[in-house]
């Protein structure tokens, strides 16, 4: 059984390892029910990937998390992320679409310049875009106007006119996430919650003073989700970013140790794992507009 991983560095060996014919060096819409049966396998790709699973037939495993595919299931892939699960030796017809574009495509476009806005493309598989049909419907009518640009003759409007195509795409997508998010707020609320039951245990004891402050990224992995779904869902549950959401967590336990004449500035700071006491007095002057020994005497005067 091979363990190897596999790095699938241009659009046209992709295409070439599914049979299929490349219109574009750069772009390509696959059917993927026209490809050849594949075998499994670990890889990464040098370009973006967008896949649409139109059957529940794909067992992926993606990063530490294994996933299977719902009909109408959207997972976007940035360059160097790893997906696949192991050569079983057994070989599958895939299913559903793939939108294919190398950075170069987009590089001098609009979509090259706020690429980074798409958040969903660092998602985990298991924070996967659902599709309703009529969803379904919208993206593949999207994939087909891809299709048939790639289809014209290459003119100077070319390169533009496919990167406008794949950014209503992905603006759609983003779209989708939103009506997701909305969808499945009971389950976005029972994350918010063990976030912040997660941020109380954190802060309890001399854990902050061993660790450190806790990072977006080291909340988001005790919850088992990725750094930028987990930032986006707390942006749209609170209204605040998820490094907003700690700080504040953070000023308000500093507000109710600075109440305690026994505690120094220094000691508070480092309880609550600021390596320097310095930091502390920024953070909590940026948040207040007091330093903690301004806010510890205001509150001492009207006691």
């Amino acid at each position: 059984m091979k363990t190897s991983l596999l790095n699938i560095e241009t659009v046209t060996e992709y295409d070439d390892m599914l049979g299929v014919e490349t219109l574009h060096p750069l772009v390509s819409v696959i059917d993927l029910s026209q490809a050849k049966p594949m075998h499994h396998m670990r890889h990464t790709f040098s370009f973006y990937v967008i896949f649409l699973k139109d059957e529940k037939n794909c067992d992926l495993i993606y990063g530490r998390q294994r996933y299977d595919y719902q009909k109408g299931s959207v997972v976007c892939l940035a360059p160097g992320q790893v997906i696949g699960i192991e050569d079983t030796g057994e070989t599958f017809q895939p299913q559903g679409y793939a939108l294919c574009f190398h950075p170069d495509l987009i590089r001098g476009t609009n979509l090259g310049r706020t690429i980074k806005e798409y958040t969903f493309f660092a998602y985990e598989v298991n924070e996967a875009l659902h599709l309703s049909e009529r969803e379904r419907h919208t993206f593949i009518d999207c994939l087909q106007n891809i299709q048939e640009e790639l289809q014209h003759s290459v003119d100077r409007m070319s390169k533009r006119l496919i990167a406008n195509h794949i950014e209503l795409l992905l603006n759609y997508c983003l779209r989708f996430y939103e009506r997701q998010f909305i969808t499945r707020q009971d389950a976005h609320r029972d994350i918010l919650t063990r976030f912040e039951t997660f941020l109380d245990q954190y802060f309890t004891g001399d854990n902050a003073a061993q660790k450190g402050l806790p990072s977006v990224k080291h909340c988001a992995s005790k919850l088992c989700l990725s750094t930028n779904y987990f930032g986006d869902l707390i942006k749209k549950e609170t209204g605040r970013t998820a490094l907003e959401y700690i700080q504040d967590k953070i000023i308000s336990i500093a507000k109710e140790q600075l109440l305690l004449p026994s505690e120094s500035i220094s000691q508070i700071a480092y309880q609550l794992g600021f390596q320097y006491p310095q930091h502390f007095t920024r953070v909590f002057k940026k948040a207040t507009g007091m330093t903690p020994n301004e806010y510890r005497s205001s509150k001492t005067e009207y006691k």
